[in-house]
């Protein structure tokens, strides 16, 4: 298999995988800091194990060199982790995943205002599009719609929260972000574990937390940080917008949520800029590779 198929394959499992998160956050129905704890172990657990099944004794020095990268990233996922649950709690399951895949919109700001780096013209175009779209979405909550403008605002935080990441993996290009995960989940449940108001799960609840903490979390994340060794980063920014499609509908399937009108609309705004801007991202890409170039 060519890299590129096995970037494809790679970062479209991890976007299945996640797929059902939020449907499993709403099934689970337990408080938001004993969920991070179990999210942030299972992470952390399975991470650790499979790193020392495929590099072996290498494993604990991967860990070390992450070194104050790797702990910001972790207080940045702890940040991120709480706002994405207290979002999915208290406002719609389209508006949450609609204005996190408003991501790479906050690391081209961060990119620009942080690191000084040029943003190109279509950027700040897809920008514009986007907050657009945000405000549709704000408009519905304000108006006495299903969500929530805390809930869409608590949204926000954690895409600005994996934008921060995702800069700090950039600036630190030799830095893995498969180790820096699993120490990322480490955080964040030693975190919870001080502000849970209790660590045990309803017999009811433990099939719903035990997927998220086993499979989907470490899985996705596992996956969503091998993928861009593979993909140029336009086509993985195309990718995971799926997410902000499967979620809902998987919601919708499962608890029967339906998004309204300006949600939908104000969703349909953020996915289009968005997969626009990648498309000519890709393009002119290709456009650039030299002719037999791989």
């Amino acid at each position: 298999m060519s890299d590129y198929g096995k970037g494809l394959l790679i970062t479209l499992s991890g976007v299945l995988i996640l797929s059902p998160d939020v449907l499993l956050i709403r099934l689970a129905d337990v408080p938001e800091w004993t969920l991070m704890f179990w999210r942030g172990l299972g992470m952390a657990v399975m991470i650790s194990l499979w790193l020392m099944a495929t590099r072996g004794r290498d494993a604990l020095g991967l860990m070390r060199a992450v070194g104050l990268p790797g702990v910001a990233i972790g207080a940045s996922y702890t940040l991120g982790n709480v706002s994405f649950l207290y979002s999915v709690n208290h406002t719609l399951a389209a508006n949450t995943l609609f204005i996190l895949a408003t991501m790479p919109v906050f690391s081209a700001l961060i990119a620009r205002f942080v690191m000084g780096q040029r943003v190109p013209r279509r950027t700040l175009l897809t920008i514009a599009a986007v907050l657009i779209g945000i405000a549709l979405i704000a408009r519905g909550s304000a108006g006495g719609g299903a969500g929530s403008l805390t809930g869409d605002l608590a949204a926000m935080v954690t895409a600005v929260s994996w934008a921060v990441i995702f800069a700090i993996a950039e600036q630190r290009k030799a830095l893995s972000m498969v180790p820096a995960m699993a120490i990322a989940g480490a955080f964040a449940a030693v975190v919870a574990v001080v502000l849970a108001p209790g660590l045990t799960v309803p017999g009811a609840s433990v099939p719903a937390v035990a997927l998220i903490a086993v499979i989907v979390v470490p899985g996705a994340a596992a996956l969503l940080s091998l993928g861009p060794r593979y993909l140029p980063p336009a086509d993985v920014a195309l990718i995971m917008l799926l997410e902000a499609v499967f979620g809902p509908l998987f919601v919708w399937w499962g608890v029967g949520e339906v998004p309204g009108g300006w949600t939908l609309a104000g969703g349909s705004v953020v996915l289009g800029a968005l997969a626009l801007n990648n498309l000519a991202g890709l393009w002119g890409q290709r456009r650039r590779r030299p002719v037999g170039g791989a």
